[in-house]
């Protein structure tokens, strides 16, 4: 039940932010502005952590669904 509904769900959010992280950060280094300069490491760095957490939560649910 905990794999089926809850895990399924932190996974495609993880996803979707980490989408969301890295399209922010390609607009920020097209436009090249102050923001580009203040927060794109932070940027990078927060994609890298919502990728990290995804590939973990996909790996407990396969490891789970046996």
């Amino acid at each position: 039940m905990f794999v089926d509904k809850f895990l399924p769900l932190v996974l495609i959010v993880c996803m979707f932010v980490a989408l969301l992280v890295v399209l922010i950060g390609v607009i920020a280094m097209a436009k090249n502005g102050n923001f580009n300069k203040k927060y794109s490491n932070k940027l990078m760095r927060m994609r890298v952590l919502f990728q990290g957490v995804a590939v973990i939560v996909f790996a407990a649910i396969i490891y789970l669904s046996r």
